[in-house]
């Protein structure tokens, strides 16, 4: 049984000039599944996202969304995807149900089924009893909901977030995300999100695209990225480092031994099985860490350096949408 793609991208790329946001970038997104691009704030995520939405048209490449083509077919796929952007962008003095009323008559959703359409969203998004309520009442994750919401109000086939959980608290990331895999669950949409966020990627997303510098680096299940370090990180104290980086090597339990002053680094696979038998074999350790293998960890393998916290273009969705109705 082939499998339907909700996105296609085939050497997408944008320029400015010399400067390269995105870099002729391809992967595919199974339909139904929830999909992140992690990286760095300016590492083209954004971009990406704005060019398969159809707001920005890209220098080269082509992709595809739920079947149209982002450069030929815009307004098809306007119609057929819902965006929650990286800055608030419901209106603070109407109510969230008229919020969503609004919303409504712009995608041309019948009259007769509107109201229990937004009985639904709110109640999915836990807002049912604030819908009547100013927006402006609001805290900052009843807004994000309400965005969430809004965005799904038209039965979108693919739901595009950029950066749902910035600026949120932890226990309020934690009820975003709860209300977003819910909706994709009972509504059946693709979500794809961007997000700098590591821990929100590796728990989170079914797949994931390591994405810096306008480049995809690395794509795949987080387990299957964590899997590529080679297990869990040891991290060795010794007087004799090169002597024990040796007998690493020669332990055959190992992988990616690396001595540095007198640490020495290595991971290990399943090491509540496998460590007992690789200490009796070791000499000269004064002391031993062990950091359990994350997507952190890979981000590192695969870009040099951590994951950049720089603070986020606030105005770039809004130069977008200056743009795309200039147009």
């Amino acid at each position: 049984m082939v499998e339907k793609l909700a996105i296609s991208i085939d050497g997408l790329a944008k320029h400015y000039g010399k400067v390269k946001a995105v870099d002729g970038i391809s992967l595919t997104v199974k339909q139904g599944e929830v999909f992140a691009l992690l990286g760095p704030n300016g590492a083209g995520k954004t971009t990406t996202i704005a060019m398969l939405c159809g707001l920005l048209a890209p220098t080269a490449g082509k992709a595809s969304v739920a079947g149209f083509d982002v450069a030929r077919e815009r307004f098809s796929v306007r119609k057929s995807i819902g965006v929650v952007f990286q800055q608030p962008s419901v209106d603070d003095l109407l109510s969230g149900r008229e919020n969503l009323r609004m919303h409504a008559l712009l995608y041309g959703i019948a009259p007769s089924g509107v109201e229990k359409r937004i009985d639904e969203m709110l109640a999915l998004v836990g807002l049912s009893g604030r819908g009547n309520s100013l927006v402006k009442e609001y805290s900052g994750g009843m807004r994000r909901r309400l965005e969430i919401a809004r965005g799904l109000l038209h039965r979108p086939a693919v739901l595009f977030l950029d950066e749902p959980t910035t600026g949120l608290d932890p226990q309020s990331r934690q009820h975003i995300w709860g209300h977003i895999r819910e909706t994709s669950r009972r509504e059946g949409n693709t979500v794809i999100f961007t997000t700098h966020y590591l821990e929100e990627a590796e728990k989170f997303a079914d797949r994931v695209a390591i994405i810096d510098r306008g480049k995809i680096l690395a794509v795949g299940a987080p387990s299957e990225l964590v899997g590529t370090l080679g297990g869990d990180e040891l991290i060795f104290t010794s007087k004799k480092p090169k002597e024990l980086a040796s007998a690493l090597r020669k332990s055959g339990i190992v992988k990616n031994v690396k001595a540095a002053g007198k640490q020495v680094r290595a991971n290990i696979m399943s090491p509540q099985k496998n460590l007992p038998r690789l200490l009796r074999k070791l000499p000269e350790v004064e002391s031993m860490e062990i950091r359990p293998a994350t997507l952190d960890e890979v981000f590192i393998q695969k870009t040099g350096r951590e994951i950049r916290q720089d603070a986020a273009e606030g105005s770039f969705w809004q130069r977008i949408m200056d743009n795309s109705t200039s147009r």
